[in-house]
C-alpha cells in the first residue's frame, strides 16, 4: 500500500465526512491563532512585500480549510491599514495529497469571499496544490509563510525495517506501536519520523524567503504514557479488529499486514531534529492538551458521559482513517468496526479523561 494514495480524510459533507467531524482540528487552529498572527505580522513588518505567498500544508477539506487563509488575509489587511502602505497581492496555496477532496474546497470559495470581505482592499488568490510536503512544492525562496496543523505526525511510509524478507510486516498484530512492541520497533518509527521531518525542514528552508516563518502543530507524546497516548487510541481500534478476526469477520492476514503510518514524537525529539538541522531558529515551542472528545471543552479530568464522548471520538477517528482502512480491509467492515471501537473507547474513558498532547512550534528561517 502506497501511503500517498491511501491517506486522505473522508471527503464530501456527509455524516461521516471529515468536514462534519473535524472540530478537534478546528480547536487546534484556534488555539494557535495568536502565534499565527504574530508570525504573519512580523513577516509583513520586516519584509514589506509587494507580493506575498503563504501556504497551508495538509489542508484537508471542510470548514477548517480556509481558517488559516482567513487569519493571514485579515492580519495583512490590518497591518496595511495601520501603516498606510499599499496592500500586497496575496497568494495562498492549499496543499494536500492528490486524493484530497479539493472540489469541496473550491465549492466553498464563493461563500468564503462573501464572509471575508477584504478582496476589494487586499487582492488575494487561493489555489489548490496537490502533492506531498515531504518533497519540494515551490520554487526556491518564493514563500513567506508556511502553516501545518495535525499533519506532521503522519509518516510518508511505513518505517523501513518493519517488513521481513518475505514481505510480511513484523510486530504482528500491532497496527501501531503497541504495549507489546519491542524497543527496536519503537526506534524504527522514531527514525522514520526523524528522517521525514528532516526532509520537510530541508525543503521548506529552500522554499522560504530569508525572514520567512512557519507555524507547525502536531500530535505528540510524553515519555510516560498517559490515558490519551496514541498507543491507547490506536490500540482500542486494534482490539476491535482482533475481535472481528476471532469472529471470522476480518482475515487474520489482513490484520497482520496493516500498520498506521504515524508517529507522535516528544517535544525533545522534535527540538533535536530542528537543532541538528541548523536551518531554523525556534521562536516558540509549547504544548497544549485537547480532549479526545472534540466537543468536550472543559479543563477538568472528569468524563460526564463516557458513551456520548466515545461516539464523538469514534466519528472523529473514522473521518480520518476510513479511507486507509477501506483500501486495506474493504468497505464492508467499517460500520461494525467503528461501532465496536466506540464501545472500547467508552470503556477506556471510565478510567478518566483521555487528552491529546499537541506540540506547537514557531520557526524562523536561518540565512
Amino acid at each position: 500500500m502506497r501511503v500517498e494514495e491511501a491517506l486522505c480524510m473522508v471527503g464530501g459533507a456527509g455524516e461521516t465526512s471529515y468536514a462534519t467531524n473535524s472540530r478537534l482540528q478546528e480547536k487546534a487552529i484556534l488555539e494557535t491563532k495568536t502565534i499565527i498572527e504574530e508570525a504573519i505580522g512580523a513577516i509583513y513588518i520586516t519584509l514589506l512585500p509587494e507580493r506575498m505567498v503563504a501556504a497551508d500544508l495538509g489542508c484537508s477539506s471542510g470548514p477548517n480549510t480556509l481558517l488559516v487563509a482567513s487569519e493571514v488575509i485579515q492580519v495583512v489587511a490590518e497591518q496595511c491599514r495601520r501603516t498606510g502602505r499599499r496592500p500586497p497581492d496575496l497568494q495562498f496555496f492549499l496543499n494536500d495529497l492528490p486524493a484530497n477532496d479539493f472540489n469541496n474546497i473550491f465549492r466553498s470559495l464563493e461563500r468564503f469571499e462573501k464572509k471575508v470581505d477584504e478582496k476589494k482592499f487586499l487582492p488575494y488568490y487561493i489555489v489548490g496544490l496537490p502533492g506531498s510536503f515531504y518533497g519540494r512544492l515551490f520554487p526556491p525562496q518564493t514563500v513567506h509563510f508556511f502553516h501545518s496543523s495535525y499533519c506532521l505526525m503522519w509518516l510518508p511510509q511505513i518505517p523501513e525495517g518493519l517488513e521481513s524478507k518475505t514481505g510480511a510486516l513484523l510486530d504482528e498484530g500491532n497496527i501501531y506501536i503497541g504495549e507489546t512492541s519491542p524497543p527496536w520497533v519503537v526506534n524504527l518509527y522514531k527514525e522514520e519520523f526523524k528522517d521525514s521531518f528532516s526532509n520537510f525542514l530541508k525543503f521548506r528552508h529552500e522554499e522560504l524567503l530569508p525572514g520567512g516563518q512557519m507555524v507547525l502543530t502536531f500530535l505528540g507524546s510524553e515519555k510516560n504514557m498517559s490515558l490519551g497516548d496514541l498507543r491507547y487510541l490506536w490500540g482500542l481500534l486494534q482490539e476491535a479488529l482482533h475481535d472481528m478476526v476471532l469472529e471470522g469477520l476480518v482475515e487474520r492476514e489482513k490484520l497482520c499486514s496493516f500498520k498506521i503510518p504515524m508517529y507522535a514524537p516528544t517535544m525533545e525529539e522534535v527540538k533535536d531534529v530542528i537543532q541538528k538541522g541548523g536551518l531554523f531558529d525556534i521562536g516558540r515551542a509549547h504544548f497544549f492538551e485537547s480532549s479526545w472528545d472534540p466537543f468536550d471543552d472543559s479543563s477538568d479530568d472528569f468524563v460526564l458521559d463516557n458513551l456520548g464522548s466515545s461516539a464523538n471520538v469514534a466519528k472523529c477517528i473514522r473521518a480520518v482513517v476510513e479511507p486507509i482502512i477501506c483500501r486495506h480491509f474493504g468497505e464492508g467492515i467499517i460500520d461494525e468496526l467503528f461501532s465496536r471501537y466506540a464501545k472500547n473507547v467508552a470503556r477506556h474513558l471510565l478510567k478518566g479523561k483521555a487528552k491529546h498532547l499537541a506540540l506547537v512550534f514557531a520557526l524562523k528561517r536561518r540565512g
